[in-house]
């Protein structure tokens, strides 16, 4: 990770002091990575003594209700749920944090509401090719585990927290821990020297990770188990490409009452088996198919997003998707554009 520039820190601040109401904004589908990173920050503006509320595209997982709770339904609100709400919290900000998005488009719904906003805005995100005309001040950086663990540097180099992980919010703290944790996959990938340094620190401070990692992996609903079985005994495909796909249509996860989150981390499993290099999730949506890819190294998950799913991401670990009837005529249609796509990337690869 770069050095973070003072004199980027110094305006920090000066726009934090200067503002008189703060929204902190995350992408569509918002995942641990940045539901942990919007309620860090929100605690911790809140000990700087400012009003501040987050704002998200859709409503947040339920397997993330013990960090949106510590903010409370008051400071909380979503365009998906309450769409007028979201904008009259939006436009009585003056200060705008984006985390965990590298350009507008990704916050979907909120796309027009932010692009058009007069408030200063701030870029908080470790994704590749921001767009930094968009933003008054961007913290970009792509060599970080996740947006938690830049988010973490960047306020311990702010005057309040100097550099001293035991001065920051234990709500704080235990939200930049879950980020950091679900976006690494437990530390099984994207793992760099300052994410164990962070880890070390943040568990120094007290962070109880016993209680995020039961809050995470041990709380599941049983639907989801049952469906992981039904994936990977009946609709885990595996071509000679060393390519594995799994499709989940809108009827399967209505059988099993699934719930926003309910799926996450289904995309990695495949990657335990030894000839597959890369991991394809396919999940129907309203009105698009949602893609998330996984790669072993060597194999770029960013780049198979970008050519074939209309998405990008980082090196590993990539999404996107593909609009229905534009790209694809249904869901029925997938498996046949997964094998000939991934098998053209997959040549592409190996040039």
């Amino acid at each position: 990770m770069d050095i973070i520039s003072q004199s980027d820190i110094s305006k920090l601040e000066r726009f934090i002091e200067d503002a008189q109401k703060i929204a902190i904004t995350a992408h569509m589908r918002p995942d641990g990575d940045a539901v942990g990173s919007c309620a860090a920050l929100f605690h911790c503006l809140g000990d700087m003594g400012k009003d501040a509320v987050i704002v998200l595209p859709d409503a947040s997982p339920d397997y993330l209700g013990f960090i949106t709770e510590a903010v409370g339904s008051r400071h909380l609100t979503d365009f998906e749920s309450d769409g007028q709400g979201a904008r009259d919290a939006l436009a009585g900000c003056d200060l705008i944090f984006c985390l965990d998005y590298n350009a507008f488009h990704r916050t979907g719904k909120m796309e027009q509401a932010l692009s058009g906003h007069h408030a200063v805005k701030i870029l908080v995100d470790h994704h590749l090719n921001p767009a930094r005309e968009c933003f008054d001040l961007v913290f970009s950086e792509t060599e970080v585990s996740s947006t938690a663990e830049y988010l973490y540097n960047i306020l311990l180099m702010t005057s309040r927290y100097g550099h001293d992980a035991g001065k920051l919010p234990e709500q704080a703290a235990t939200a930049l821990m879950t980020g950091m944790t679900t976006d690494t996959n437990n530390f099984a990938n994207s793992v760099f020297p300052s994410t164990l340094r962070m880890a070390s620190s943040l568990l120094e401070a007290g962070v109880d990770r016993d209680f995020i990692i039961s809050r995470l992996y041990n709380e599941y609903s049983e639907g989801r188990i049952r469906l992981m079985g039904e994936l990977l005994s009946k609709r885990l495909e595996i071509t000679p490409d060393g390519v594995a796909y799994m499709i989940l249509d809108r009827k399967t996860i209505e059988k099993y009452g699934l719930k926003e989150g309910d799926t996450e981390g289904f995309v990695n499993i495949p990657l335990g088996i030894g000839r597959v290099k890369i991991s394809c999730f396919f999940k129907e949506d309203e009105d698009r198919i949602r893609v998330s890819l996984r790669s072993k190294r060597g194999i770029s998950a960013n780049r198979c997003a970008a050519l074939y799913f209309n998405g990008g991401g980082h090196e590993q670990a990539a999404g996107g998707r593909l609009a229905v009837p534009e790209d694809i005529g249904s869901i029925g249609e997938v498996a046949a554009y997964a094998e000939k796509v991934m098998h053209e990337f997959m040549v592409r690869q190996a040039e």
